[in-house]
C-alpha cells in the first residue's frame, strides 16, 4: 500500500474544529449555531450536531432555521469557508456577535484580501470556483465591494470569456453567458482590460495556475509584452499552501505501480473530488467517505462525483496477489477515517504484516 505524504486535516480545518468545540465549553447553557457545515465532512459535522450545534443553512445557502428566530445572545459560527459580506451584515444588525467563534481559513481571508488590493489598483478579479459553493459565494461577495469580480468554473468558461477581451463577442452576449456570475454594474468592455485571477482554495492548484497563464498570455496578445503588468495581476502567492501540498502528494503516488486508489473524504468537498479527479488519471478510483463503504473484498460503494451519485462496483478487489493500493484523503478528513479504511482493507489480507509492525519499523532510526 502507498499513503500520499501529505493527507488530512489541513491547518484551517483544525483550527475550525477547535474553535467549535470551544464555542460549545465556553457557552453553555447558550444556543450555538454554525452558519453551515463546518467543513464537508459528515462525521465531524454529526458529531458537532450531536454536541449541540444546529446548522442554520445547508452548504447550498437552503435555510433549515428562519434568520427570524435568531437572535442577538445566540452564539452563531462563521465556517472555515467564510460567509457572504450580506449573512454577515444581517447578524451583525441583529446584534450577534460574530468576530469571537469565526472561524474562516486565513487562506480565504488572503485570497479576499488580495482581491481588494486588485479593486484599488482598478483591476477586474476573476474568481476560479464553483458557482454555488458557498466559499465562492463569500469569495465573490468580498470582492465584488471593491472591484469588478467574475466566476468562471473551468479553463472552458475562462476561454469564452477570453472571447470577450479579444472582442470576439459583443459584449451584450456576457450577461447572458455569465448571469448570476458577475458583479452590480460590470461593463465587459470596460472591465476586462486589466485583470487578475484569484481561486475558491479547494479548486486544483495546476488549474488554477493554468487558467491564469491563459490569461496573462491573452493580455499579452492583446497589449504587448512590454504593457502586461498595466493589464494583468500576479496573484499565483494566493494558492492554498495545504490544497497544493495535497494535490502535489497525489500526484506523486500517480509514478507508483499500484492496482487501484482509494480516496476518502466527504462527497460534497471540493478539494477532495480534485484529488480524485487526480487519481483517475491513472487507476481504478474509489471514492468513499468512510470503511463504511466498502461492503466486502468483492463490492465497494463508492461516489460518481461527475454525476453526483452513488455506485456499486463489484470484483473491485483484483484476483490475483499481491495488490497494491493508493491511499490517501482530502483536507477535510480526520486521519482516524484514513486508519479506519486502512485496517478495513488489511482484513482482506491475512498474510499481510500487521499495522503496528509496519509503523513501529518505519518509526525506529536507521
Amino acid at each position: 500500500m502507498y499513503l500520499a505524504r501529505h493527507f488530512g486535516f489541513c491547518y484551517g480545518v483544525e483550527n475550525a474544529i477547535e474553535i467549535s468545540y470551544r464555542a460549545l465549553e465556553e457557552q453553555k447553557g447558550r444556543r450555538v449555531f454554525l452558519l453551515s457545515q463546518m467543513i464537508h465532512n459528515p462525521e465531524v459535522n454529526t458529531d458537532l450536531q450531536e454536541r449541540g450545534i444546529r446548522f442554520i443553512a445547508d452548504t447550498d445557502g437552503t435555510l433549515f432555521i428562519p434568520w427570524d428566530e435568531i437572535r442577538a445572545d445566540d452564539i452563531v459560527i462563521v465556517p472555515a469557508f467564510g460567509t457572504t459580506v450580506e449573512t454577515e451584515q444581517l447578524l451583525l444588525n441583529k446584534g450577534v456577535e460574530l468576530h469571537k467563534y469565526n472561524t474562516t481559513c486565513p487562506f480565504v481571508e488572503k485570497v479576499w484580501n488580495r482581491a481588494a488590493r486588485l479593486g484599488k489598483e482598478n483591476y477586474t478579479v476573476i474568481i476560479h470556483g464553483k458557482p454555488a459553493h458557498e466559499e465562492t459565494r463569500a469569495t465573490f461577495s468580498h470582492s465584488a465591494r471593491s472591484a469588478p469580480s467574475v466566476v468562471i468554473r473551468n479553463m472552458d468558461e475562462a476561454i469564452r470569456l477570453a472571447a470577450y477581451i479579444k472582442g470576439e463577442k459583443p459584449g451584450a452576449q456576457f450577461f447572458e453567458e455569465f448571469a448570476g456570475r458577475y458583479s452590480a454594474g460590470f461593463d465587459p468592455e470596460k472591465h476586462l482590460q486589466r485583470v487578475g485571477v484569484v481561486n475558491q482554495t479547494t479548486m486544483l492548484a495546476t488549474e488554477t495556475q493554468g487558467i491564469a497563464d491563459f490569461f496573462r498570455n491573452v493580455m499579452a496578445e492583446k497589449y504587448g509584452s512590454e504593457n502586461l503588468s498595466r493589464h494583468f495581476a500576479d496573484t499565483r502567492d494566493t494558492l492554498c499552501y495545504a490544497t497544493n501540498d495535497n494535490q502535489e502528494a497525489t500526484l506523486a503516488l500517480l509514478a507508483m505501480p499500484a492496482n487501484l486508489a482509494l480516496v476518502v473524504g466527504g462527497y460534497n468537498s471540493s478539494n477532495t473530488s480534485h484529488i480524485a479527479e487526480l487519481c483517475r488519471r491513472k487507476f481504478p478510483t474509489y471514492f468513499i467517505n468512510s470503511e463504511r463503504e466498502i461492503l466486502s473484498e468483492h463490492e465497494i460503494r463508492h461516489w460518481n462525483y461527475e454525476e453526483k451519485k452513488h455506485e456499486v462496483t463489484r470484483n473491485w478487489l483484483p484476483a490475483s496477489h499481491p495488490v497494491t493500493v493508493v491511499l490517501t484523503s482530502g483536507a477535510s478528513c480526520p486521519d482516524t477515517l484514513v486508519d479506519r479504511v486502512l485496517l478495513r482493507l488489511a482484513a482482506f489480507f491475512p498474510e499481510a504484516r500487521p499495522v503496528e509492525d509496519v509503523v513501529r519499523d518505519f518509526l525506529q532510526p536507521a
